[in-house]
């Protein structure tokens, strides 16, 4: 059975509220009405976070934001995470050369996470986009973690994936299987624009403007869902093809069996040949290697 704290959980829905609008700071009225708590309630959680430095409260408006404990608790993850320190350098490097945003992913036993973000902001890429942004590690989201993944894991991520559609599809499973192994067999993935795609960023971008708590969670989830639906991988390159590509991404490996990070360079605006997927992923997977070996030496 798991265990559930409804204070710990209305505080991290205040730190997920003021996250996802790091350009306002709200006051209490519009905070207990977008997490739904009654106001005596809310303003000691409110007080009890700013005495303690996680919220900071302006005194003349008395609007809340993010205090000071946020960066100094962030500062101090960063410091036990250096590969994605490592990352912020070895993009910078290719922003000349590929026309594209760059995102850092990181994956846990239940979501993929959206660390870091470099270079122009782009279709998911916008204004709306919330770095910390949590997707569900369900097929075929996190295949290029999961292509490396134990067989146990492997299986759970695919059978989440029939669980959510209510039934179970060999063509689906197959269609999966088919499209890690060919991450493996090229070493990085590529993810096809989709429609999908386009709902969630008009989700994500309603679900700023009202938040509500769990409100993106269910976006998020309808996009999985969505994207079994459709063709999400490239399973064969062809040099002399264009295609319409939503991510390049390639795993970072600092020992373990499954990759510590993902760089993700897209979404690319105009079509990309072939030919140029191959570049970019080999420039890439160059700058994964670096940031590993320095992780490694660290």
């Amino acid at each position: 059975m798991s265990l559930h704290s409804a204070p710990t959980a209305r505080a991290l829905a205040i730190l997920d509220l003021l996250t996802a609008q790091p350009q306002q700071a709200l006051g209490l009225t519009e905070i207990t009405e977008r997490i739904n708590l009654n106001k005596a309630t809310c303003h000691a959680i409110l007080a009890t976070m700013t005495a303690q430095g996680f919220l900071a409260q302006h005194p003349r408006t008395k609007t809340y934001r993010l205090g000071p404990c946020i960066i100094a608790a962030g500062h101090a993850a960063l410091n036990q995470f250096p590969p994605l320190d490592y990352a912020r350098g070895a993009l910078a490097a290719l922003e000349h050369d590929i026309e594209s945003g760059f995102t850092v992913t990181g994956c846990d036993k239940k979501h993929v996470i959206a660390l870091a973000r470099y270079g122009p902001a782009e279709g998911l890429l916008s204004e709306h986009y919330q770095l910390g942004l949590r997707l569900p590690c369900i097929a075929p989201i996190g295949a290029c973690f999961i292509a490396w993944a134990p067989r146990e894991r492997f299986d759970a991520w695919l059978s989440a994936a029939h669980a959510g559609r209510g039934r179970r599809t060999e063509t689906l499973d197959r269609r999966f299987r088919k499209s890690t192994a060919g991450i493996r067999r090229r070493g990085y993935e590529v993810t096809l624009k989709t429609q999908a795609e386009a709902v969630l960023r008009e989700g994500i971008r309603r679900a700023m403007d009202d938040w509500k708590p769990g409100r993106v969670e269910r976006v998020v989830r309808a996009f999985q869902r969505g994207l079994c639906e459709e063709a999400t991988h490239m399973d064969r390159l062809d040099a002399r093809a264009q295609y319409r590509v939503s991510a390049i991404a390639v795993p970072v490996f600092t020992g373990g069996r499954m990759p510590e990070l993902c760089l993700n360079a897209g979404p690319f605006i105009r079509p990309v040949g072939g030919a140029d997927i191959q570049r970019i992923a080999k420039r890439m997977l160059a700058a994964a290697k670096e940031v590993a070996a320095r992780a490694m030496e660290a």
